[in-house]
C-alpha cells in the first residue's frame, strides 16, 4: 500500500465524517472500492427492504442529503475532487437502483431477495462504470459534493429502470 493511501486511511479513521464518506471503511479497498462500497448499499437495502415505500424513499433522499456534505467534506479534507475512495455516493446510488424492488417483487415474488440485490447489484455497478449520457457529462461538469452524488443518483435511475423493466417481464410462478 502506498503512503499516501495509508494517509488517507489514517485521516479516513480519526473524522467520522470521512469513515462514512468512504463507506465505513470499503472506500480504502486497493481494488475497486466503488464496487466495495455498494456492498454498504447492499447492507442498508437488506434492513431496509421491508419499509414501505414512503419511507424507504425518505431514508434514501436523507442520505444522499447528507452524502453532499460528506463527500463535500472529503474532497475540501482531501483536496482531491471525488476521489475513488469517496464510496457513499454508491451506497445512494444502489439503493435508488432498489426502489422498483419495494413495488414490483410481488410480480417476482418467487424470487429470493438474495437474486434481487444480486441483480441490482450488477445493474448499477454496470450503469455507474459505463456512464451513458447524460452520467457522464454530469460526472466532469457538476463538482463538489453534489456532483459526487448528482451522478451516481442518475445511474441509480438508470438502474432502476431497468429493474422495473426486468421485475415486469418476469413471469409470475406459478
Amino acid at each position: 500500500m502506498s503512503s499516501d493511501k495509508q494517509a488517507d486511511a489514517r485521516q479516513v479513521l480519526r473524522d467520522p465524517l470521512m469513515l462514512a464518506a468512504f463507506g465505513f471503511g470499503t472506500g480504502l479497498s486497493p481494488k475497486a472500492p466503488g464496487t466495495a462500497g455498494t456492498l454498504v448499499g447492499v447492507l442498508f437495502f437488506w434492513f431496509m427492504q421491508d419499509l414501505d415505500l414512503l419511507h424507504f424513499s425518505m431514508i434514501t433522499a436523507g442520505f444522499f442529503v447528507a452524502g453532499i456534505g460528506l463527500c463535500g467534506h472529503a474532497t475540501h479534507v482531501l483536496g482531491v475532487h471525488d476521489h475513488g475512495g469517496i464510496v457513499w455516493d454508491e451506497v445512494v446510488g444502489y439503493l435508488v437502483t432498489m426502489l422498483p424492488v419495494l413495488v414490483l417483487t410481488p410480480q417476482a415474488a418467487w424470487l429470493s431477495p438474495a437474486v434481487l440485490m444480486l441483480l441490482g447489484f450488477v445493474v448499477f455497478r454496470v450503469f455507474d462504470i459505463i456512464k451513458p449520457p447524460p452520467i457522464r457529462w454530469a460526472d466532469k461538469r457538476i463538482h463538489g459534493g453534489f456532483g459526487i452524488m448528482f451522478d451516481d443518483l442518475l445511474a441509480g435511475v438508470y438502474a432502476a429502470a431497468v429493474m422495473a423493466l426486468l421485475l415486469l417481464k418476469i413471469p409470475a410462478a406459478a
